[in-house]
């Protein structure tokens, strides 16, 4: 054990001494989750719609404010006919162009159907989607003002009133759904990235050799060498879970150790993984590539952007062996719902086993030579 302390000396004092290595570890974490939590949502608001209104009645006018009341919405051009309009959409300086014809209020007073051309750039498929849908609800919602206004109040059909609640996220506010993925991801990023650039490392400045001629045993280099990135990708946790709280107001209604013990297996993961990356690299070069590809893949599916349950099937069996997918949903479970060991056993358990696994494969990797 002492040998393993002495390992960790050297260890804590070669990250202290890189004035890279800091910034990356303490600062970059902390400006990435204000950035992320903030810019990553598919929350769609602003939209820049052109309106082209024909009628220039009260009715349209009516429609047209309800648009400029939303906050979904902002009007950036009125135009006369259809044709001016849809060069805003050709340049790229509109989303939306909202078209209603030069009948309108007279069809709805002739009980008529009324006609409004909504055109939607879809360049961007699911952007496009929330766009359509959110201009569609406030056309209804100026269409049930019309109905209440014509039909006698003695005549108006009984109505069923809905009260939904919203559990874990009751302002659905998108800030909530992110921060506890996007914590994952930063956690993520330092272990493995550090934990793939440390023995490579070593074999760069050519002290792999030295190390390896010493009587020091395999589990007490392995264990020096992982250790420290453990503490401090916990640490940057702990930090991350402070400003979700202080900056972000996320709730924290599950059990901190129970967060803290499901990371600390988590964390053995991706360090493991990064060990098994440094020892198949033989310059810092080579092990970033192979680090971000694996990355990349395991983030893109791993939930935190787009619903597992949307995803096609072979990419659902695919997310049973990505491990960032079953800590953003513990995670989530835990800050969110309060969940407890038993909502989420199978998961950590599944956990564990990789973790183990790889901790296999990656000290068998690694071949030291005998003194």
């Amino acid at each position: 054990m002492r040998t393993v302390i002495f390992i960790l000396q050297k260890e804590f004092r070669q990250i202290f001494r890189d004035k890279i290595m800091l910034p990356i570890i303490f600062i970059v974490p902390v400006v990435q989750l204000l950035i992320l939590s903030y810019t990553a949502t598919f929350e769609i608001k602003n939209t820049r719609i052109v309106i082209v209104d024909q009628d220039h009645s009260q009715a349209s006018r009516e429609l047209v404010f309800h648009f400029e009341s939303s906050s979904f919405f902002k009007v950036v051009a009125r135009q006369q006919n259809y044709q001016q309009a849809s060069e805003w959409l050709q340049n790229g300086d509109a989303d939306q162009l909202i078209v209603i014809e030069a009948d309108f209020e007279k069809k709805i007073k002739t009980n008529q159907p009324a006609k409004v051309l909504l055109v939607t750039d879809a360049i961007n498929g699911s952007a496009a989607s929330l766009m359509n849908a959110y201009a569609q609800q406030v056309i209804q919602g100026f269409n049930k003002n019309l109905l209440a206004e014509q039909i006698p109040l003695q005549n108006k059909p009984i109505q069923i009133k809905v009260e939904p609640l919203f559990w874990y996220n009751p302002k659905l506010n998108y800030i909530t759904y992110m921060v506890p993925g996007i914590l994952v991801l930063l956690v993520t990023i330092i272990g493995f990235f550090l934990s793939g650039m440390n023995i490579v490392k070593e074999k760069e400045m050519g002290t792999i050799e030295q190390i390896n001629v010493t009587p020091i045993k395999k589990w007490q280099f392995i264990t020096g060498k992982l250790l420290p990135f453990w503490l401090i990708a916990l640490f940057d946790l702990v930090f991350g879970l402070g400003i979700a709280k202080v900056v972000f107001n996320i709730p924290f209604l599950g059990s901190f150790p129970l967060l803290m013990g499901v990371a600390a297996v988590y964390l053995l993961v991706v360090l493991a993984m990064g060990l098994l990356v440094s020892n198949l690299s033989d310059t810092m070069q080579q092990s970033m590539f192979i680090s971000w590809f694996f990355l990349v893949i395991f983030i893109l599916m791993s939930g935190l952007f787009t619903p597992i349950e949307s995803m096609p099937e072979w990419a659902q069996w695919f997310n049973k062996i990505n491990p960032i997918a079953y800590f953003i949903t513990i995670n989530r479970m835990i800050m969110l719902k309060g969940s407890g060991f038993s909502d989420f056993s199978e998961s950590f358990y599944v956990l564990s086993a990789y973790a183990i696994l790889i901790l296999m494969l990656a000290v068998n990797r690694y071949k030291k030579v005998k003194a």
